[in-house]
């Protein structure tokens, strides 16, 4: 650093002599460019500075207003960052020495002061001074920054006492610097372990001692002066002097409240749900195996129900996800009430549930739970404005007679849940191991049924509806079958549960219509008569968005008559949604296609939803048709739905006719169509157009004119 030349100098000194031999050492050649003024008081000193820029200042600490150490505090104060050096008599020396503690930057000793002495002391000082005030701003400088940055420091001594705290070290001790200066760091920086909950040893000798930064442990909490406890991370160095040796210690220190919160949440989010907050697949394995050892060592046993929730896919279509996820955590909320503590209630996806039951002693209890839970969700569900029915099917398996596993109970469970559907819904059923054989022919007929479209596997026979006062062919219904080239002929009971379960039933079904309407049209066009095509209508597919829109295409494509289109749905399809219902109902009657209400008297049967629905014509089903001739009852209901559709203006078709006393019952309550084997079988489109051309055989022609005759007679 280059020493800045003395050019303008205060001497503060009442003395005449004093001062007169002074300006003579400054006369010296040496130092002739000094311009020195001199004032004899402090008060004149202070108003000279006030008004004059001055280099250094030599100050007589025993002045007429003030002597001593105020002496010198004066002069700081009044120019705080001008270097100052203070002359005293012998006497005076202590006195002079503590004046560097109070700001000065030398002093001299009247009488022993040389020239060369004089001159080269207020260099020093003013040198000095120049490297004080850069220590000073490089001071202010790393203060503000450790004031900026997020993290707490707190520095020490070799003592292990404060020297400095940051803005955030302040508020997260709840000291502040100026009161834990000169405190023992254990006083201010208190921690604990939170794993023990014992102190943690933070003093500096950790660090000075081992000459080593080192790291806190993982787990450790402050506990700050108010007694609030907060979780940090931190790590301790020590602070070195410039020969190496420690001088102190540095911690760095953060809090990490949200970091621990959001890596809860994380760990919380990848082993639970994120919609209904249950444990998910995840988690529940890890506990099904924790229950299997814990059921090892006390003899007891395991039981997985794994819950199906029953066309649960026909509110989301209707009512919208929204709905759906507020019924699943509805339903979610009923299972945990149903459970014991020891339980685990899991979603796995979609509308499939896994509880896992523990510390059983006889299956019986999981009978009872399944029940339990059945009932629940059976209960309506309150969502909004909606009071929405919803059913579920579970299976059941136990460890260890179904499964060693997690893997395999869950597996096993899913099996009999999947049996518990097909034997009727709304019920349990405990696995069995002849189950698996099902289960891997379900799997192979849906991998089949994937790829059937696309290798036109499926085709369409046709059975006639009779006219049954003039034994005309008054329209077919359309029926699909599937050869498998390996199964061969697969019965569509065997099939269209599976297709509707796994959603495939949707493009199936377009490819129906489309090859229905199709093949009307090639009849007509080939001459034969106009003939009006039923098509059976899913579920799934009258509540997909696009149904009415995919219709109205096919149509279109086909060149088909709405007029002489038939959709037959069941009950249970139109009063699952019963206003949505109606609106597709209305769109189908306003473009002309006509719609059979199929298999009625099986389901709800609610004459007055009929009288809200547009509908064309009732079909009884075959079950009730088939046990006319067993007993009274089922006549009277066959009776009793006939008369019901003519007060509603509604058309009359039994199906599953196949036996002349059948008919000879139908024809006398005036039935309007028939359609079952008595006539005929469904029929390739080849034979089908045969028949179309022939009409039925005359025997059957002259047994429903005999049957009329009888019946006018009578």
């Amino acid at each position: 650093m280059r020493t800045r030349a003395i050019k303008l100098l205060l001497l503060i000194e009442d003395n005449a002599g004093d001062a007169r031999l002074l300006r003579e050492m400054f006369a010296d050649q040496e130092s002739a460019n000094i311009d020195m003024t001199n004032v004899t008081s402090m008060s004149g000193a202070e108003a000279h500075l006030s008004e004059h820029d001055v280099d250094v200042i030599l100050l007589d600490i025993g002045l007429p207003d003030v002597q001593g150490l105020d002496a010198v505090r004066r002069a700081r104060t009044a120019a705080p960052r001008i270097p100052l050096v203070v002359l005293t008599g012998l006497d005076d020396e202590s006195v002079a020495a503590q004046s560097l503690q109070e700001g000065a930057q030398d002093y001299l000793i009247k009488g022993q002061i040389e020239t060369r002495t004089l001159v080269r002391s207020l260099r020093y000082a003013i040198e000095r001074n120049a490297l004080e005030e850069a220590l000073s701003a490089e001071k202010e400088r790393a203060e503000i920054t450790l004031n900026c940055i997020g993290d707490a420091v707190v520095c020490t001594d070799i003592s292990g006492n404060i020297t400095f705290l940051n803005m955030v070290a302040e508020t997260m001790t709840g000291w502040s610097t100026l009161e834990a200066k000169g405190c023992p760091l254990a006083q201010v920086f208190r921690t604990l372990s939170t794993v023990n909950s014992e102190p943690t040893e933070t003093t500096s000798e950790h660090a000075i001692l081992q000459i080593r930064a080192v790291h806190m442990p993982p787990s450790c909490t402050l506990i700050r002066r108010d007694g609030l406890q907060i979780p940090i991370e931190d790590s301790i160095a020590p602070i070195r002097n410039r020969n190496g040796e420690a001088a102190g210690t540095v911690i760095v220190f953060r809090d990490v409240s949200v970091a621990n919160a959001l890596a809860q949440e994380i760990a919380h989010t990848a082993e639970h749900d994120v919609l209904t907050g249950l444990p998910n697949r995840m988690l529940l394995n890890d506990r099904i195996r924790q229950a299997i050892a814990a059921a090892k060592r006390h003899e007891k046993q395991v039981a997985v129900l794994f819950l199906d929730v029953d066309g649960f896919k026909h509110i989301n279509d209707s009512l919208g996800h929204p709905v759906g996820d507020q019924v699943l955590q509805s339903i979610a909320q009923r299972l945990l009430e149903c459970a014991r503590s020891v339980d685990t209630v899991s979603r796995q996806g979609g509308d499939e549930f896994v509880v896992l039951l523990s510390e059983l002693t006889h299956p019986r209890a999981a009978s009872i739970m399944a029940a339990r839970m059945l009932h629940a969700v059976a209960e309506p569900h309150l969502v909004g404005q909606h009071e929405l029915h919803v059913t579920a099917s579970i299976g059941v398996s136990v460890f260890p007679d179904d499964g060693l596993n997690a893997e395999t109970l869950i597996k096993n469970a899913d099996t009999a849940m999947y049996q518990a559907k097909e034997s009727g819904r709304r019920r349990y059923q405990f696995f069995k191991p002849s189950m698996n054989a099902r289960a891997v022919e379900r799997q192979s007929i849906e991998e089949s049924l994937r790829r059937a479209l696309e290798r036109q596997e499926f085709e369409l026979h046709y059975q006639p509806k009779i006219n049954i006062k003039t034994g005309a062919i008054t329209g077919a219904e359309a029926l699909i079958r599937w050869t498998h080239p390996t199964r061969g002929r697969v019965p569509p009971a065997d099939f269209i549960p599976i297709a509707e379960d796994c959603g495939l039933i949707v493009p199936i079904g377009r490819w129906v219509l489309h090859q229905a309407c199709r093949q009307a049209r090639a009849w007509k066009d080939a001459g034969l008569p106009a003939t009006a095509m039923a098509v059976n209508v899913s579920a799934m597919e009258f509540q997909n968005e696009e149904f009415l829109q995919g219709l109205s295409q096919i149509l279109r494509e086909s060149d088909w008559d709405p007029g002489l289109l038939e959709l037959e749905v069941t009950e249970s399809v139109l009063m699952k949604h019963v206003e949505a219902t109606i609106e597709v109902l209305q769109a189908l009657r306003e473009s002309g296609v006509q719609v059979a209400l199929d298999d009625f008297g099986t389901g709800y049967s609610s004459l007055s939803y009929l009288r809200r629905f547009p509908i064309d014509s009732l079909k009884i089903d075959r079950s009730f048709v088939q046990q006319i001739a067993g007993g009274p009852d089922a006549a009277a209901i066959v009776t009793a739905v006939i008369s019901m559709a003519q007060s509603l203006k509604l058309r009359v078709v039994a199906e599953g006719v196949e036996t002349l006393q059948e008919l000879e019952f139908l024809q006398a309550r005036q039935c309007d169509e028939v359609q079952g084997y008595y006539f005929s079988r469904p029929l390739p489109a080849a034979q089908f157009a045969n028949l179309l051309s022939t009409g039925i055989s005359v025997e059957l022609l002259t047994t429903l004119h005999s049957v009329a005759s009888a019946r006018r007679q009578w």
